[in-house]
């Protein structure tokens, strides 16, 4: 895989809670410089949008948690879009999860999901849930028509995984995040069988790739 392939398969991230727009202007900088996409918070995709028109822009919703109102999700969703983002990764709620609420759970993506046009990619954080809840979870994201499955919002112990993203793959395409940070680690996650990456080491995975 070329730079130029791989670079359009890549979320190069800025997430922190010491994030300052300076932060996402580097980030928005690397992305457009090296063709890759850019995932940032909600409360300056706006001002990103404008700044880098050409760089598809993700936010993420009910981040990190996933404990937000569903109502609050899909304002903060419809928000985000018309914003100018380009892309959601939203966090489910592990509790309902956890607590076998799967019809709760189905109905918080789904709301969010019908609430904009364009894809809503749904975060499992897989460090914290059995083998049997990682299942309930790709199933509730499918059944709510998500365009993806993401394994992680990096805040958690524990990142992606190759058997996390196989797993996931039987439902939906996969959003590998969490401790990818080089392009052999890339590789490793796409042939398990993701479609994108999510990391803050964009460039570093990028520039390991070989240029054609």
């Amino acid at each position: 895989m070329n730079q130029s392939d791989l670079a359009a398969r890549i979320d190069h991230t800025v997430l922190g809670p010491e994030t300052t727009m300076a932060d996402v202007e580097a980030v928005l900088d690397e992305s457009d410089e090296w063709g890759m996409n850019a995932c940032i918070p909600p409360c300056f995709v706006e001002e990103a949008s404008e700044y880098a028109p050409e760089v598809i822009l993700a936010t993420v919703i009910g981040f990190p948690h996933g404990q937000n109102t569903t109502a609050a999700k899909r304002e903060e969703a419809v928000d985000a879009w018309r914003a100018g983002a380009d892309e959601l990764d939203m966090v489910i709620n592990i509790g309902r999860l956890k607590a076998g609420e799967d019809e709760l759970l189905t109905e918080d993506i789904s709301e969010v999901v019908a609430a904009v046009p364009i894809p809503v990619k749904v975060i499992i954080e897989t460090a914290l849930l059995t083998e049997e809840e990682k299942h309930r979870a790709c199933e509730a994201a499918a059944e709510a028509d998500a365009a993806f499955v993401k394994t992680s919002t990096g805040f958690a112990d524990g990142g992606a995984t190759i058997e996390d993203v196989e797993l996931m793959a039987e439902y939906l395409p996969v959003k590998a995040s969490g401790g990818v940070g080089s392009y052999e680690d890339a590789v490793a996650m796409f042939e398990a069988g993701a479609e994108r990456i999510g990391a803050s080491s964009g460039v570093e995975i990028v520039s390991g790739a070989p240029e054609e």
